[in-house]
């Protein structure tokens, strides 16, 4: 019998937590039919071995192993693949993320939500110009571009319907994004506050030069919510603002020329009419490749731009 629960959890030389991490699970679970998927990131340390030791004892436990480190957002991706239960949760194993706070996650998931995002409490108290100012300018530009009105998108501890995660592909640092993407599929989002607790083994697996990345992946994200199924829409509206403004530059240059104000050589406005001319036409090409690239996409892979969420 599947079970109702399945957690997700993406470790990476976390040898030190992994122990305490499957204790509290089980003290917080203990009246739940669950069970929890490690996926064990390419550890250098002795992580795979506690792993595979626990679950020699306990057969709620499966263990999967990359042969190499593939970063935090494939290990859940993998995890969430050979979930069983109808509900996802996945969260940290490095113990900041305190396995009591999953059942709260769920009674707010049974209000009607799709998605339930922990919102971690006292995080970075003691580096908020470092390390807290940047978070929270990250998130504020997230949530206006994404209109998902999070404050903690880079919180592990979220709580999923199975149907309304399954069907997303995740690359890159996706993972922080999945609630924009069920947003944009009409699904229901709420957050709700979570405790945070330090790290007492490991370091950090974090830096700055993420915050770079995440901005990118915010990008490919903005694509794919909204313009995935009409890129046409994205480009050619490019394209055309950009035809528009080579056109309004050709004009002036031709009343210029007409006033005797300057002749076309003397002015750049000629030049740069036929620089955004060309790149509006490129824009317009690009966007026809990309609605035949689209089409593809859903094709070959028997993909819907809709999500059906009930039928009576």
């Amino acid at each position: 019998m599947a079970p109702k629960l399945s957690i997700v959890i993406p470790l990476y030389e976390e040898e030190g937590n992994v122990p305490e991490l499957m204790k509290r699970i089980e003290e917080a679970l203990a009246s739940y039919s669950y069970e929890v998927i490690a996926v064990d990131d390419g550890s250098r340390d002795k992580t795979f071995a506690k792993l595979k030791e626990i679950a020699k004892h306990d057969t709620k436990l499966h263990v999967i192993r990359f042969a190499m480190n593939a970063g935090q957002t494939a290990a859940l991706a993998a995890g969430i693949e050979q979930a069983k239960g109808e509900i996802i949760v996945t969260m940290d194993g490095d113990l900041e993320n305190d396995p009591k706070d999953i059942p709260a996650l769920l009674a707010k998931l049974d209000e009607g939500y799709d998605i339930v995002s922990g919102w971690r409490q006292g995080r970075w108290a003691d580096a908020a110009l470092t390390r807290k100012l940047p978070s929270r300018l990250a998130n504020s530009l997230i949530a206006a571009v994404t209109k998902v009105p999070l404050h903690d998108f880079g919180c592990t501890l979220k709580a999923y319907r199975r149907e309304a995660i399954t069907g997303i592909d995740l690359y890159g640092h996706m993972h922080r994004f999945i609630p924009a993407y069920i947003a944009a599929q009409g699904g229901k989002v709420a957050e709700m506050p979570v405790s945070f607790t330090p790290r007492t083994y490991g370091t950090s697996k974090y830096g700055i030069s993420r915050t770079f990345k995440v901005l990118m992946d915010l990008l490919v994200v903005v694509f794919f919510t909204k313009f995935l199924a009409r890129p046409m829409h994205f480009f050619g509206g490019l394209g055309i603002m950009s035809c528009f403004l080579g056109s309004l530059a050709a004009f002036i240059a031709l009343l210029l020329k007409l006033f005797n104000i300057k002749h076309l050589v003397e002015t750049p406005l000629p030049l740069i009419a036929g620089f955004l001319f060309i790149i509006g036409l490129q824009l317009v090409i690009f966007g026809v490749l990309s609605e035949l690239i689209s089409r593809i996409y859903y094709e070959s892979r028997g993909k819907k731009p809709y999500r059906i969420k009930e039928t009576v």
